[in-house]
């Protein structure tokens, strides 16, 4: 009896294995079936989401499910969130955007079944910019609300010390911009900027657009009065960057990613972004098409649109629409980029002139770091009626690229020009209009104001330079002073009583609190330790600001 029942248990561990054995035979057959169809089994559906999962920390079968079928969209080559919408679609005009109004039609449910976004344009124009001779000679006259006057030019350098006047105040240059992003700085509010020192405010248009909507703004009097900063300069931008932000990501991300688009993922429903084949934007020669980072809902971003938002604002400086390509980029999609932004920026200034309000618009020069490109973009815009410089798109991967493209290019705007702007770039003087004097305009550096930066910029001629830099320390607890940042979470200074941030400095935070209450407030996490080192670091990028205008006035820089 005991021989039969060891008998009855082997032969049953002998057919349990011939089973797994033939089911592992089976699942191999089938991949490598598929494999041989499809390419690579690396790239099948069943062993991506194997391989995902065994190669990432998933502590729940939900959060395992989640990533399976993130990976399963990805391999149908489709969009999970951003699907793809037509070069006209049925939209309802919102705030001067466009915004799905939930029904689907047949042929917008095929569409989704097409490739995802493209930065690409889907629709192209040959047809050059406007000549500058088709815009009103009214619109090249000064105008009576805001104007640019040079007190000093350094005998050094390009450096300059100037005044831009607006109609909510003076703007002391070379100047420090503070980003307030949905209209409003982090950690304090705009009376302790002004304490500090800040004079002009970035916002950024496409955030209050989706939040809360230019209607509410407009509605209380404009950014100034909703804001409550009736008597200092605003400005805003066409939003254009925070758009072109979710197909290529931030700055950082694009460079080390060298140019890889960004999809969104699926943690939350509408926020997060990984970068894949696709692009959550659509471009087409009437403007761009992207999804609300807030509810997923499609909007149509124009260069009229924009310019009819920033009216509603009422910002003293506004922007116009233009392209952001990434670093990465192939030159003959770069150079079509450039045209296409000459030609909504074109459309932008238009909408402008139709109803000023008191408002100066800057153009947008473009051309990453293609020279030619750079200049072929000087050229045509300084020829237009704008009222100041912005230098944007790509401005290189590091500080020294930055600064090589400002030393070729700001002696360039140092210049009085008779250009030739038909924007065919060759040299033959048939665009050319009447002289223009670029260095009688300010000149803004879009998005770039770390103190090495600014040192750097400021010898090269540039007026201003917007940077959410010193609120971003702030909030990470990093401190600025004369002599070198401190990084307060240190136990070092835990017991360091007494003792301000900055000696030298006369903020309100150095004033009144000490460096071992502020390391207690770090460590605490307590809300109060980001107002009082926001205060501080705005407080400092201002007196190092009217340290260099000193200092050129000086002729020593």
């Amino acid at each position: 009896h005991t021989d039969v029942h060891k008998k009855m248990k082997l032969l049953f561990v002998h057919v349990t294995c011939c089973l797994i054995l033939m089911s592992t035979m089976t699942i191999t057959a089938y991949l490598t079936t598929t494999t041989l169809r499809r390419g690579s089994a690396m790239h099948h559906p069943i062993t991506t989401i194997l391989q995902h999962v065994s190669s990432t920390n998933c502590n729940t079968d939900q959060e395992i499910r989640r990533r399976c079928r993130c990976h399963r969209h990805r391999h149908n080559d489709r969009f999970v969130h951003f699907s793809t919408v037509s070069d006209t679609p049925d939209v309802q005009k919102i705030d001067g955007l466009s915004s799905s109004d939930g029904k689907e039609s047949k042929q917008s449910k095929k569409q989704q079944q097409k490739p995802p976004f493209s930065t690409s344009a889907t629709t192209s124009s040959s047809a050059p910019p406007p000549h500058p001779s088709t815009f009103p000679p009214s619109s090249y006259t000064p105008r009576p609300f805001f104007h640019f006057e040079i007190l000093h030019q350094s005998s050094k350098s390009l450096a300059r010390v100037g005044r831009i006047h607006t109609p909510h105040g003076i703007i002391d240059t070379p100047s420090y911009v503070a980003v307030a992003t949905n209209g409003a700085l982090k950690g304090v509010d705009f009376r302790d900027a002004d304490d500090a020192g800040q004079q002009l405010i970035f916002c950024n248009t496409y955030h209050l657009l989706l939040q809360p909507g230019t209607d509410v703004v407009e509605g209380a009097g404009g950014l100034h009065e909703f804001v409550n900063r009736r008597d200092r300069p605003l400005i805003t931008d066409s939003g254009g960057f925070q758009v072109f932000s979710l197909a290529y990501g931030s700055v950082h991300e694009e460079l080390s990613t060298k140019g890889e688009l960004k999809r969104a993922s699926t943690k939350g429903k509408y926020k997060s972004t990984s970068h894949s084949n696709g692009a959550p934007v659509r471009v087409t020669e009437e403007g761009v098409v992207f999804r609300s980072y807030r509810d997923g809902s499609a909007h149509l971003l124009t260069p009229e649109s924009t310019v009819q938002a920033q009216k509603a604002l009422g910002a003293d400086i506004i922007i116009p629409l233009d392209e952001l390509p990434p670093y990465h980029i192939d030159p003959n999609a770069l150079e079509e980029s450039v045209e296409r932004t000459h030609r909504w920026e074109a459309r932008s200034l238009v909408e402008h002139l139709k109803n000023v309000k008191e408002q100066a618009m800057y153009c947008v020069i473009h051309g990453g770091l293609d020279r030619r490109l750079r200049k072929k973009s000087m050229d045509y815009l300084t020829s237009l009626p704008f009222d100041g410089y912005a230098i944007g798109g790509s401005l290189g991967k590091n500080g020294d690229e930055l600064m090589e493209l400002l030393d070729w290019m700001m002696p360039l705007l140092n210049e009085n020009v008779v250009a030739d702007a038909d924007d065919n770039d060759d040299g033959d003087g048939s665009g050319s209009v009447a002289a223009v004097d670029r260095r009688s305009k300010p000149r803004h550096l879009l998005g770039i104001a770390d103190e090495p930066s600014i040192l750097g910029a400021v010898k090269r001629g540039i007026d201003t330079m917007d940077s959410c830099y010193p609120t971003r320390l702030s909030r990470h607890g990093t401190l600025l002073t004369q002599k070198g940042k401190i990084h307060i979470k240190s136990g070092r200074y835990k017991s360091q009583y007494g003792v301000p941030i900055d000696e030298e400095c006369t903020c309100s935070t150095c004033q009144g609190y000490d460096r071992a209450y502020l390391w207690h407030l770090y460590k605490a996490k307590e809300p109060l330790f980001m107002t009082l080192a926001t205060i501080h670091n705005i407080h400092y990028m201002n007196d190092l600001m009217a340290e260099q205008r000193q200092l050129i006035l000086e002729d020593k820089i």
